[in-house]
This record gives structure tokens, sequence and C-alpha cells, in this order.
């Protein structure tokens, strides 16, 4: 089981460790800022966390020493052009991923704005990487959740580093396999449902909610879309649509286990205008046969008069592939000791929760 569980919030970061007698709150960092992304890079033990600040912009701030100091360090940012008084400004980091192994110092962040930075120094600087952002499909992309598109998933794989890809909302899946030179849109399978009919295939205008690899075999990739759940076991090339999994195939987040590409976990809501879980009962559903089947999974979770959704990345998994948290709107925070089948609640009185990291130092 993981020692650490980094639980970001609107109102700070906590860190929550494992003990023999349980889990217990360790520490709280950046108390009353929301924080909307946390990355604990396994390569180094350096911890990020991105703060989300408004009027303020973002922030980026990291630790090497598991969160007892912290530095604040370059946030990705547009170079300004004097001459263009309107230009795209950063307005949240949504995602951060560390770079391959061969790569140390290397991060990616995905923004709102739809846009990729990297950075090739621990975050000390970074650099827009231009030939995603030039893309003229991008002018099709459109905001989901937010008023602008971004870019919610990044995956990195582990067997080569310059393979990428990455999920926009709504602007499809993106791929690039020489470290961001050249990238291609790849959803063949996916449909919008939101799209007139003929446009449904369209593949700069799929909204899928979060994509994540398994670590094991990085061309299994699973998607929750805003129209269903997807499966590609050929690195995004095609895509499969879950039909049938439990009350809802709506949803936000999607979690794989680390070395299992058959078995994910899924948590289900009513979509578009009331997003509320499924007959006000919170559930997960698991897949252990690659969508084929699934098994709903609630003991521990609230049944009746229920109001709890899941973000994007509210859904986490240990590199064991035993330990689930799982973190709502409404500030409950769960754990699960035997891969979703049973829940205990950490808390019920935490702020809204962006995001969840298991570490293991």
């Amino acid at each position: 089981m993981a020692s650490l569980l980094y639980v970001a919030t609107r109102k700070g970061l906590l860190t929550f460790e494992s003990q023999t007698s349980g889990w217990r709150l360790r520490r709280t960092d950046f108390l009353g800022e929301p924080v909307s992304m946390v990355l604990a890079d396994r390569r180094d033990g350096y911890l990020y966390a991105a703060l989300h600040l408004g009027h303020f912009g973002p922030k980026l701030w990291r630790s090497t020493d598991a969160g007892a100091s912290w530095q604040e360090i370059a946030a990705p940012a547009f170079t300004r052009d004097p001459a263009v008084t309107d230009g795209p400004s950063v307005e949240m980091i949504w995602s951060l991923e560390a770079g391959g192994a061969d790569q140390p110092g290397t991060l990616w962040a995905g923004t709102l704005p739809g846009a990729l930075f990297r950075s090739d120094d621990h975050g000390d600087s970074w650099q827009l990487n231009e030939a995603l952002w030039q893309r003229p499909e991008r002018a099709q992309w459109f905001g989901g959740g937010y008023d602008h598109p971004g870019i919610h998933s990044i995956c990195v794989d582990p067997r080569d580093s310059a393979r990428l890809s990455v999920a926009v909302s709504c602007g499809g899946v993106w791929c690039s396999d020489d470290s961001g030179t050249t990238w291609s849109c790849q959803t063949r399978g996916m449909r919008a449902a939101y799209m007139p009919p003929e446009l449904e295939g369209t593949p700069e205008v799929q909204d899928p909610h979060r994509m994540v690899a398994c670590p094991a075999e990085p061309d299994t990739l699973w998607v929750q879309h805003h129209n269903g759940i997807f499966l590609s076991r050929d690195g995004a090339a095609q895509w499969q649509e879950i039909t049938e999994a439990g009350p809802s195939t709506f949803g936000f987040t999607v979690a794989v286990h680390p070395r299992d590409p058959q078995t994910a976990w899924f948590v289900p809501a009513i979509k578009d205008e009331c997003r509320v879980p499924v007959a006000q009962r919170l559930v997960v559903t698991r897949t252990r046969d690659a969508g084929r089947s699934f098994t709903v999974l609630k003991a521990g979770l609230p049944q009746e008069n229920c109001f709890d959704l899941v973000y994007r990345h509210g859904l986490a998994i240990d590199a064991a592939g035993e330990c689930l948290a799982l973190g709502s709107t409404t500030g409950n925070l769960w754990l699960s000791r035997d891969q979703g089948t049973t829940w205990d609640r950490l808390s019920g009185t935490l702020p809204p929760i962006h995001a969840l990291v298991f570490f293991s130092p």
C-alpha cells in the first residue's frame, strides 16, 4: 500500500500518511489556496503543486523534501507580443506529468486554454509546444465545462519517452511519436452525440473527460468520454466503445490497474444538466475483462441523498494496484484497500477535491 496520499483541494494541499493504525492527516500546505493539480515525481521524489489563483493567474511550487519546504518556480506562460493586446494567457494548470526515466528534470504541463508546455529543468523554465498550439484543427476545439478547451490528460510511454498522447476537452486525443514535433488526432471509433449526426465522428470535436494508459502495457488506453467509455489496445489508432457499464457510461474519471490493462475503474453519473450520481447513489464500476462485463461496487459509499461528483483527477490507484482513493466535489474522501470492493471514508469535511495522487517514498 502507498504510504502517502496527496489531496489537492480548493482550500489547500493535504497530505495523508498510512500508518499501522490507519490513515491520518500529516500536513496541510497552501492553506486556503485552490490547488488544481499535484505531481509526485517518482524519478527523484520531487513534489509539484499548481495553484489556481483566478485574477492573479496560476502559480507553481516545488518541494524537494516531501513538502517540508516549498519553492515557487516558473509557471507555464505564453510569450507576450507587445503588439498584441489580447493574446492568450494561461488560466489554469490542468495536468502535470513527468517525462521518461531517461529524461531527468523533464516535465509536461497541460493548461486552460488548451496548450502543452515542456520543462527540462524541473520547472524552472517552460516552453510552449508550438507544433500542437499551431495546428489548424484547434480552431474547431471548444470548451466543455470551462469556457475554453483544455488539456487535462498527458500520457508518456515508459518504453519510449518520445511517444506522447494528450486528451483535450473538447478537442480529441492527440498523439506524437517524436517528442511533440509533429501531432496527429487519433479518435477513430469515438462519437460526439452532442454534434449533428453527420459530425459525430469529427476527430477535433471529441470530448474525452479523462485518459489513462496502463503502465505495463502503454498501448492500452482507457478514456472516459462525455458520450461513454472508450478503449484502445493499439496506442489510440482505434477506439472501441463500451456500451454497458452499470448505472451509466457517463462520468469524468477513470483509473487503470498498473499491471493489468483489462482492469479499470469508473464513477458513473447523470450527465449534462444534473451531474449527480445515478439515483443519488454513489458507486464505482470495475471491469476485469476489458469492458465485457462490469461489477458495481458500493459497500461503504452513500446510497441515498448523495450529491457527490468526482472530478477528472479525483480517482487514483497506488503502484501496487490494490489501494484506491476517491475524492468528491462535496469534500468526501474514501479509501479502498481491496481494489474498490469495499470503501472506508477518511473524511467528510474536506473542501472540494480536485486531484489525488499516491506516492511511496
